[in-house]
């Protein structure tokens, strides 16, 4: 799935996401062992939340053996993407400039970071000049 297209994932869903970018394709069985290591969750709600997500279009599932394997069908660029621009507009008005001046002034960023920031204003300024 492509930018705009990509569905936005609630919260359990993001984290069942981020286990499969991690781990590659996996079976409902171990996507719910490596929830238990957090938090008590059923078998049954892991399936039916993984359920859900193949009918988001958010998973795709490959039947072919008797233990049906899962696997992200989103990229994880698409889906921070996505969640990011819907979190600068509900909380920055859509403003990037504020919310990265917010993020820096309110953390001690390391002189790595502010170059690794500098760096990126520079190459954002190049492209546009191009």
């Amino acid at each position: 799935m492509k930018g705009n297209k990509v569905p936005q994932p609630t919260e359990s869903e993001l984290e069942i996401l981020q286990l499969l970018w991690a781990k590659g394709p996996c079976t409902v069985r171990q996507i719910n062992e490596t929830l238990q290591e957090e938090r008590v969750v059923g078998y049954t709600t892991t399936l039916k939340l993984m359920q859900i997500m193949l009918e988001k279009q958010l998973l795709t599932r490959d039947a072919n053996q008797r233990t049906h394997i899962y696997e992200a069908a989103v990229t994880e660029a698409d889906t921070q993407k996505k969640l990011l621009n819907k979190f600068v507009d509900a909380t920055f008005r859509g403003s990037a400039m504020k919310l990265v001046m917010q993020a820096l002034g309110s953390s001690n960023a390391s002189k790595e970071e502010l170059d690794a920031v500098k760096k990126l204003i520079q190459d954002m300024e190049e492209k546009q000049t191009k």
